[in-house]
């Protein structure tokens, strides 16, 4: 520990405190007239006492703990300082004066003088510092009245915390549960339940409300936003309860509510033991390593510790920027980073044969339905080819597991993208029964906040005054915060045998609008008053709703609440190769009209353009109706 000016003075203030502490035992037991043979036991043993005592004070690492914040553990290392400093100033005397002349109440009597001298100053100085007058009342700020929603742990730390905070002045509590009604945290009372702070907000003169309920359920979040947002005054909240434990947030770090706390579902529970026996210590690959999913994948991996990780994206912008971030968070680990398409075969075996990954993760494709209805070469040679090339690459090079990251959009889909995506995991599921790789098809909706999806659309949007725009008022999603998606997939990556198609529970599906009206109320505007909200009609290949299996597939449990099984046959393998063959003449050739076609008879009876191009005719009746 090294010596400052500051620490040395708190030394020197417990070394004083000690001889007072010492001498008040010798006055309380003579009542405070002390004669004069007793001064001189008092000065002969009180070098011996300083010693021993100091040394107990230093064991205990009293010096360590800040008085700003002392607290109750601070005051047990006073006590067993104390404890322990009087023992051994006893034995020490004893050894060397067989305790001639020392009054032995004095043993009783100098621990309570002292516990009483060491933690009294300091309590004092935390006091001072909490509720004190720092600066002068005519420079000091006035601070926001805040009323907290939740007296649990959260809200007793939050108002703790606050009440030494130069900013906020808490002044009660709401809560749910009704045995805390009237009770009392940290001076502050328990005003009722969160259903009337209407009517507390302004009885009180609130000033802000905060949500203190990090590990709140999305609907629980739901209905109380729907109280605040009654209100004329902002409202804040908690980070997530996992950010606290992450370290990313602090409990002071008040935030506006996102979109995600109100579409995010509960915390799921995963195998982390078998995660990271799957995945510690393995040569880890991610294909679209600087996407939206592939990127978070590799931030979830870094943390497990592999024996090296390689990213494989062709955007290059992408590709530098997860670089930058794995480097600074995780400057240990072995990071390869490889620019290039997954349909170049040679680059791609190049890699494989250089590093030879354990698991490959595949989230590299192209998802934008609208974009790929209009380019279903691209589709189909990225989606399909790209994903052919990376599967038996892997079959190749003996990895051990592929996971095939798929969408809802695979289910009877409408669309080139879903056809496409539906083709590679006919193919990824069929090639298990020919290899020694088990290939895993993981298949989910909607991802809040990933690229090209509607959040980031609308907050463009409402940032711009409006419209915000929403195809259809009965168009409805699945969606799912990323980090969760990609914790999924990683779980459902290690406890796959191969072959299997795994569906995500993916919850209830929200209505587009819902996410619309949400997200302008959380930036402070009415919907329909400061920003309209326009239908413009589905775009092409877009469907009203999504499906996460096929009515064929036989869904079964898995031991993991969020992850089922969906029990799909497969598919010839020599028919899977002549539509792959198909496909790459097709592609050559820039012929579309084949591509479909054999899109159409490998997904048969589903991929129904007719069915796309009437849901969209429909929607052209309220195409720019507001709402």
């Amino acid at each position: 520990m090294k010596f400052s000016l500051h620490r040395i003075a708190i030394v020197v203030h417990d070394l004083f405190m000690v001889s007072v502490a010492w001498l008040l035992a010798f006055l309380s037991r003579y009542n405070f007239s002390l004669p004069d043979a007793e001064w001189n036991i008092f000065l002969a043993t009180l070098p011996a006492v300083m010693v021993v005592q100091g040394v107990a004070l230093w064991w205990t690492r009293l010096y360590r703990g800040l008085w700003r914040f002392a607290s109750i553990p601070d005051l047990w290392n006073i006590v067993r300082a104390v404890t322990v400093g009087v023992t051994g100033v006893g034995l020490v005397l004893f050894f060397f004066t067989r305790l001639e002349g020392v009054p032995r109440s004095i043993f009783a009597l100098y621990p309570v003088y002292l516990v009483l001298l060491l933690g009294g100053p300091r309590l004092a100085y935390r006091m001072f510092k909490d509720y004190g007058v720092i600066t002068g009342a005519a420079t000091r700020p006035a601070r926001q009245r805040m009323l907290l929603l939740g007296a649990g742990r959260a809200g007793e730390m939050l108002a703790r915390d606050m009440s030494r905070d130069g900013q906020y002045l808490p002044v009660g509590f709401l809560d749910d549960n009704k045995r805390l009604l009237g009770a009392k945290v940290h001076g502050l009372s328990v005003l009722g339940d969160i259903d009337h702070v209407s009517s507390i907000v302004e009885r009180l003169d609130i000033d802000v409300v905060v949500i203190a309920m990090p590990s709140a359920s999305s609907a629980q979040m739901r209905s109380i936003v729907e109280e605040c947002e009654k209100l004329n005054i902002p409202f804040r909240m908690l980070p997530k309860l996992h950010d606290f434990v992450s370290g990313t947030s602090s409990l002071s770090a008040l935030r506006e509510v996102a979109i995600e706390d109100l579409l995010g579902r509960e915390p799921v529970s995963l195998d982390w033991q078998g995660i990271n026996k799957g995945l510690t210590s393995k040569v880890v690959m991610v294909t679209g390593g600087g996407g939206s999913i592939g990127s978070e994948l590799c931030r979830q991996i870094a943390k497990l510790k592999p024996k090296s990780l390689i990213l494989f994206e062709r955007s290059e912008f992408n590709l530098y920027n997860i670089e930058l971030e794995l480097i600074a968070k995780y400057p240990t680990l072995e990071l390869h980073c490889c620019l290039g398409d997954i349909c170049d075969s040679v680059l791609v075996e190049n890699v494989m044969e250089t590093h030879y990954p354990d698991i490959v993760f595949h989230a590299a494709a192209y998802k934008h339905v609208p974009i790929l209805e209009d380019n279903a070469r691209a589709a189909v040679q990225n989606n399909i080819l790209g994903s052919q090339t990376i599967a038996l690459a892997a079959d190749k090079y003996a990895c051990s597991t592929f996971v095939m990251i798929s969408t809802d959009k695979a289910v009877n889909p409408t669309n080139v993208m879903g056809a496409s995506k539906r083709a590679a995991e006919i193919f990824c599921q069929s090639l298990n029964t020919r290899s020694q790789t088990k290939f895993i098809t993981v298949r989910f909706g909607n991802v809040l906040g990933s690229t090209g999806s509607v959040v980031p659309l609308f907050k463009r949007q409402i940032k711009n005054g409006g419209p915000v725009t929403v195809t259809h008022p009965d168009i409805k999603r699945y969606f799912m915060i990323i980090p969760e998606a990609c914790q999924l997939i990683m779980q459902a990556g290690v406890m796959g045998q191969g072959g299997e198609i795994f569906v995500l529970d993916m919850g209830v599906p929200v209505p587009v609008k819902y996410l619309a009206e949400q997200m302008i109320r959380l930036s402070g505007k009415v919907p329909g008053d400061d920003i309209e909200i326009v239908f413009t009609g589905l775009r092409p290949g877009e469907k009203l709703y999504e499906e996460l299996f096929y009515e064929h597939e036989v869904l079964s449990e898995t031991g993991y609440s969020k992850i089922m099984l969906a029990n799909s046959s497969l598919v010839d393998w020599d028919i899977i190769e002549r539509a792959v063959a198909v496909f790459e003449r097709a592609c050559r050739d820039n012929n579309v009209e084949k591509m479909i076609a054999q899109l159409r008879v490998l997904v048969p009876g589903q991929y129904c353009i007719a069915e796309s191009e009437k849901q969209i005719a429909d929607s052209k009746v309220i195409k720019l109706k507001r709402a």
